[in-house]
């Protein structure tokens, strides 16, 4: 099919109102390293939104995805506070300090984890099926899925096209991560393609081995169960391990240690446990697609594990270009380290398939733990389907300068853990996301929206 009647879309987060810095994630170094450091939600935002101005500048199809209602006082009410919404907070603050800070976090700005997504070439009806990411390993995150479907329903709303699932039993032998665990390879976006699903460990094949210091968030079993709900052939799946020694090292999620596009995987060595037979597999299901698996290894003897997680080599967005060779969009962080950016002008110069590197300042969310392919959800489309979206999505220049002067407006330069317990930053977010809605014209999606 002609890459005139298909694209991927790059929806990415919002960063919340309330961004700081909580410590909530074990596993994610960043996160730890960065605990209760004071966070600047304002430049957060805007870091996120120059991202995606600049993709769009380059002819990237960009949307923007909402961020959720923080504090979350619902969870907390579940938790057994009572009063008025500022009595819950200020209840909170007092007698359960890390829950307060847990239902304050802007974590869905990673909207890689917002949901696993399947184009219509793959799926059985032919229609895009979403399936809500429970993300049920932390407390924190395993709140956001009932508003993060209703957001994707409120984007995706033409049932002729889209089809959504809700989030898995919200139980450890379901649990997933989403689209961070999960990529597909194809010749063209609009034609049929192998989807990807990496796992952590396995729930009910205890023969499989499990890390032993971090815990593996994502299981075998969850990828099965999406692959099932989006009607998706055998003959074009391929569900692979992570090396749970990686895992031990801070590889939380795959793509901190791997990215693909298109028919290129970009993979450290260290990545995939029996890395030989998943690159075989892959390779041999997008043959009998077509196409041809090209694959870019960076051996651990050039650069270790523990580079890949400092620096997010990998956590990057891999972009097909007009002229057919890709893009490799990278935090700073990765120009910071010597050895990373040494690779990359290497990798340049090899006349492979990533043709250019650019790197962006995202700080903020890099603090806390999260890359370029973190902020971001890949969704393929036909032109049909893009056109039956929800148009206020959609990043143009007027929209990108309205929500600078959005953020401008509501968004505080300065947030403490201190300050999560000021009740009158519910308000402040509250008022903000009720004209976020309007401008992005998705209707009521919010729990405070509803009532």
């Amino acid at each position: 099919m002609s890459r005139l009647t298909s694209c991927e879309l790059n929806i990415d987060g919002l960063v919340g109102p309330t961004h700081n810095y909580g410590g909530l994630s074990y596993g994610n170094v960043a996160s730890q390293n960065n605990c209760q450091v004071a966070s600047n939600p304002r430049e957060a935002a805007r870091q996120g939104l120059a991202k995606m101005k600049a993709l769009m500048d380059m002819g990237f199809a960009q949307a923007v995805l909402a961020p959720q209602e923080r504090p979350d006082v619902q969870a907390l009410r579940a938790c057994g506070f009572t009063g008025s919404d500022a009595q819950v907070i200020e209840k909170a603050a007092r007698e359960a300090m890390p829950l307060l800070v847990a239902s304050c976090s802007a974590s869905s700005m990673w909207t890689a984890n917002a949901a696993t997504v399947s184009p219509s070439a793959d799926t059985a009806d032919g229609r895009v099926h979403f399936t809500a990411a429970n993300l049920n390993c932390k407390f924190h995150r395993s709140i956001e899925h009932p508003t993060t479907s209703r957001i994707l329903a409120a984007m995706f709303a033409d049932e002729r096209h889209f089809a959504h699932h809700g989030a898995l039993p919200a139980v450890s032998q379901f649990g997933d991560e989403g689209a961070a665990n999960h990529t597909r390879f194809c010749r063209d976006y609009g034609e049929r393609g192998v989807e990807f699903f990496v796992f952590g460990r396995s729930a009910f094949d205890l023969r499989l081995p499990s890390p032993q210091r971090y815990p593996a968030r994502q299981t075998l079993e969850a990828s099965q169960a999406v692959a099932r709900l989006h009607g998706l052939a055998d003959d074009a799946v391929v569900f692979a391990q992570q090396n749970p020694a990686v895992v031990d090292q801070g590889v939380f999620h795959n793509d901190v240690i791997a990215v693909g596009n298109g028919q290129v995987l970009f993979h450290h060595e260290d990545a995939f446990l029996d890395s030989e037979r998943v690159v075989g597999e892959l390779d041999d299901k997008l043959a009998r697609l077509g196409g041809q698996l090209q694959q870019v290894c960076v051996p651990r003897h050039v650069l270790g594990v523990e580079d890949a997680v400092r620096s997010y080599l990998f956590n990057s967005q891999l972009l097909s270009r007009a002229d057919g060779r890709m893009l490799l969009v990278v935090p700073e962080e990765c120009r910071s380290n010597p050895r990373v950016w040494a690779y990359l002008q290497t990798l340049l110069g090899s006349n492979g398939p990533i043709a250019e590197v650019r790197a962006f300042d995202l700080k903020q969310s890099m603090q806390n733990g999260g890359g370029p392919a973190c902020l971001r959800l890949r969704v393929a489309l036909q032109a049909e389907e893009l056109a039956a979206m929800t148009p206020g999505v959609m990043l143009t220049p007027e929209l990108y300068e309205r929500l600078l002067r959005w953020v401008d407006c509501h968004y505080r330069d300065r947030l403490s853990e201190h300050d999560l317990a000021d009740p009158q930053l519910l308000d402040e977010c509250r008022t903000a996301l009720d004209e976020l809605t309007q401008i992005l014209d998705l209707g009521a999606v919010y729990p405070f929206q509803l009532i």
